[in-house]
C-alpha cells in the first residue's frame, strides 16, 4: 500500500516499529517545487522522519522538524500532523553536492517542535546538526535529549520517499540483548528495498524470526494549512503602515506560500478591509 504508515510492535519485548511510504504524497511536493537532486534527497528523507516520529505520539496537533544551516542548504522545513498528512519545504543558494550533512549544510542545527494543539503545552528542543546522515542527527536527537534509543533508515528519489523506525518503548525496562538483534537485522535493509517493497515484506523479510504484531496501516497525504484567513491575521500582524506602504510601492500586497506555492493577493479595498473597525455589538433588545 502506498503513501501509508505501518506501525509494529515485537511481542514480548519493549521495542517497536514503523514504516512510512510516500509516492503520491512526495509527488504533489515536488509538482511544487524545481529541487535539485541533493536538495529533494534530503526534503524527502525529512518528510518521512517526520512522520515516523509524529507516530510514536500520542496527541492531536502537529510535529515541526527544521533544520537551519551555514552551507549551501540554509533550511528545511516538514510539519506532520496527527492526521498523518505532511508538508515540506526547502531553501538552498548555489551548487549543492551529494555529501554528508557536513558538506551540504556546514554548521546547522535541528529544531523539533511539538504543538499538542488542544491547549497542552508546545515543547520544542533545539542541539547541533550532527553525523553523516539525517538519520544519525536525529537518532543523536532522541537518544540523547528523550533518552529513547531509535534507529532510523531514510531514503528518497524522484519517485518516492520511505523510511523506518525502531524504538525503545518509553518508560520501559531495557532489553539490549533484543534492541541489539533488532538494530542488527534492520542495518541489513538498502536504500532500494526500502523505497521498493511494500512494508509488509520488508517486515517480513528482516524480522521473521521474532513475533511481530502489525497494527491497521494508516493513509499518509499531502495538505498545506495555508490559507487566506491566514494571510490576513499575519498581515494584520505587521501593521497598517507597513501594509499601505506595500500598496502604495507594488499596488497590492502578494503573499506566496513557501510550502505549496499557492499565491494570495491583497489589494488596496483587501488591505482597509484588514484594518477596518470591528462594528459596535448590536442589542436585541425591543422598544
Amino acid at each position: 500500500m502506498n503513501d501509508a504508515l505501518q506501525r509494529f510492535l515485537f511481542e514480548h519485548t519493549p521495542l517497536r516499529g514503523e514504516l512510512v511510504h510516500l509516492d503520491a504524497t512526495w509527488q504533489e511536493v515536488l509538482t511544487r517545487h524545481d529541487y535539485p537532486p541533493a536538495v529533494r534527497a534530503r526534503l524527502g528523507e525529512m518528510m518521512a522522519s517526520c512522520l515516523l516520529l509524529s507516530a510514536t505520539l500520542k496527541f492531536n496537533g502537529t510535529v515541526t522538524m527544521q533544520v537551519q544551516g551555514e552551507g549551501a542548504i540554509n533550511l528545511l522545513v516538514v510539519e506532520a500532523t496527527s492526521r498523518r498528512t505532511v508538508r515540506g519545504m526547502a531553501q538552498w543558494q548555489g551548487e549543492v553536492v551529494a555529501g554528508d550533512l557536513h558538506a551540504q549544510f556546514g554548521a546547522g542545527r535541528l529544531t523539533i517542535t511539538i504543538d499538542p494543539g488542544t491547549g497542552g503545552e508546545r515543547y520544542q528542543g533545539i542541539v547541533a546538526l550532527e553525523g553523516d546522515s539525517l538519520a544519525d542527527a536525529i537518532d543523536t536527537y532522541l537518544d540523547r535529549s528523550e533518552q529513547l534509543p531509535t534507529r532510523m533508515w531514510l531514503a528518497a528519489d524522484e519517485n518516492s520517499a520511505a523510511g523506518m523506525l525502531l524504538q525503545k518503548l518509553p518508560g520501559t525496562d531495557a532489553d539490549d540483548d533484543a534492541w541489539n538483534r533488532v538494530q542488527a537485522l534492520g542495518a541489513t535493509l538498502s536504500a532500494g528495498e526500502l523505497l521498493a517493497l511494500p512494508a509488509q515484506e520488508i517486515i517480513h523479510r528482516l524480522f521473521h524470526e521474532e513475533e511481530v504484531r502489525l497494527f491497521d496501516t494508516e493513509p499518509v497525504s499531502f495538505h498545506c494549512s495555508c490559507s487566506r484567513e491566514r494571510v490576513a491575521g499575519m498581515l494584520h500582524s505587521l501593521g497598517q503602515d507597513e501594509v499601505m506602504d506595500i500598496l502604495r510601492s507594488e499596488g497590492a500586497v502578494e503573499v506566496t506560500c513557501e510550502f505549496c506555492n499557492k499565491r494570495y493577493r491583497f489589494d488596496a479595498v483587501d488591505a482597509t478591509q484588514l484594518f477596518a473597525p470591528l462594528p459596535p455589538d448590536v442589542g436585541t433588545t425591543r422598544h
